[in-house]
């Protein structure tokens, strides 16, 4: 029976996508690895590829369309032999939610369908092809436990076509997935939360003034999502702390003196980020995530950094920035600010981390209390370097370059306490900056 080529999750976050544009057509032949379609996540346009053999033949869904569920049936593939007359009737538009919702990953009767979603040991999705889980589900394989040899180790047809011995059958997963049942309360009880006035009634209110309405796209929707999520279900609390960088503005201009015959100048924000990176090795308790119904501590420091683009922000993440200099992280930073106002991150680079910065300083703003992005245990709100009048060290007044910073954390995560501790290794090491090239 002809196979359902699906919309595909091509973000962690993703839960729809714009089909921008086919790059194949119905008739054509295609193998595994050839690129099908271009589609846009929440946060860029990737190219989508074939996992199976076959001939295209019929395409579900236009180019262009948009609000288009995870999968939703966008095309049919045909095996050798089949005709587009085998396949089952398209479902309507209106429908395409509820068949996400069902997970029924391909065009065979119900009772045959293999789970879209299927989960693996650790509990990550486990990717394959519609085929691939049709022939899984006949024959009563567990997908969780066969290797794919697939693009981005997808499980393709070949892979399960002899798998017998060490697959386990799929009710081996039945306990897994009833003890995993208890996890999806909290999203209800988040889904019940009170969301404010709806459009309509926003709109009644301004009913006979002028205005433009804006319509939200899939960033904009996934920043307003995920910041209500914030505000709603993370306890925050806020720690402040006045920074002095007369000695990191010296020091930074006698290496940037030195540096400039590679072509390389060093900002504020990176040795911000190097100072954040290396406070999160000396205080690994504050070095952790909330996951639900647990923390996960990492041992790495992987910080992200806010960028601001249009319509919304990314936020890149700099993987081992501990153990990365100061220049190398000024270079990664500079190229992962560069392709996220393009829209050219791949989704590993902005997913992850512990820790996050916003910086706002170049806007000329003093002082803000930054978001916290899920599930990040804290966020660094830093603003302008401005001249005041401070207290010095033998009780004269003078004046001094100051910085003031506001740390955003998640209660849950992290104590005030150990908060406190974070923010004053940070402080530390931005105060004596020769200590992170130690």
């Amino acid at each position: 029976m002809p196979t359902e080529i699906l919309m595909p999750a091509l973000s962690p976050t993703m839960e729809e996508g714009t089909l921008a544009k086919w790059l194949v057509k119905e008739g054509d032949t295609v193998a595994a690895g050839d690129i099908l379609a271009e589609i846009e996540t929440d946060k860029a346009t990737m190219e989508f590829e074939a996992v199976d053999e076959g001939v295209i033949g019929k395409i579900l869904v236009e180019e262009g369309s948009a609000g288009v569920k995870v999968n939703a049936p966008i095309a049919v593939l045909l095996a050798e032999g089949e005709s587009a007359e085998d396949a089952a009737p398209a479902k309507p538009a209106a429908e395409a939610p509820k068949a996400a919702e069902k997970a029924a990953p391909a065009a065979a009767p119900a009772a045959t369908a293999a789970p879209a979603a299927t989960k693996g040991a650790d509990g990550g999705r486990v990717f394959a092809s519609p085929l691939a889980r049709r022939i899984a589900a006949d024959k009563g394989l567990d997908l969780s436990a066969i290797k794919g040899t697939g693009p981005h180790g997808r499980i393709v047809k070949a892979d399960v076509t002899g798998a017998t011995a060490g697959a386990a059958p799929k009710s081996a997963a039945a306990p897994a997935a009833a003890a995993a049942a208890p996890a999806e309360a909290p999203k209800a009880a988040a889904a019940a939360m009170p969301t404010g006035p709806d459009a309509a009634q926003v709109m009644r209110m301004y009913e006979g003034r002028d205005y433009d309405e804006v319509k939200l796209d899939g960033m904009r929707r996934t920043v307003a999502a995920r910041l209500t999520e914030a505000k709603q279900t993370i306890p925050h609390f806020y720690l402040r702390r006045d920074i002095k960088l007369d000695a990191l503005m010296k020091f930074r201009g006698q290496l940037n003196k030195q540096l400039e015959g590679r072509g390389v100048k060093l900002s504020v924000n990176d040795f911000i980020i190097k100072a954040c990176a290396n406070a999160l090795q000396q205080v690994p308790a504050a070095n952790a995530v909330w996951a639900g119904d647990r923390m996960l501590r990492l041992k790495p420091s992987d910080v992200a950094v806010a960028v601001a683009v249009d319509g919304g922000l990314f936020t890149p993440v700099l993987k081992d920035a501990h153990q990365k200099s100061i220049s190398a992280l000024s270079a990664e930073m500079k190229d992962l600010a560069t392709r996220a106002r393009d829209r050219k991150l791949a989704p590993h680079e902005y997913v992850g981390g512990s820790f996050a910065i916003s910086n706002l300083g170049m806007f000329g703003i003093e002082n803000f209390d930054a978001v916290i992005n899920p599930p990040h245990g804290a966020i660094l709100a830093v603003g302008a370097g401005v001249k005041k009048p401070v207290v010095g060290a033998d009780g004269e007044l003078t004046v001094a370059t100051v910085m003031s910073v506001t740390l955003s954390v998640d209660h849950r995560v992290i104590d005030g306490a150990l908060g406190a501790e974070l923010l004053q290794a940070i402080v530390d090491n931005l105060e004596n900056p020769m200590t992170m090239l130690a």
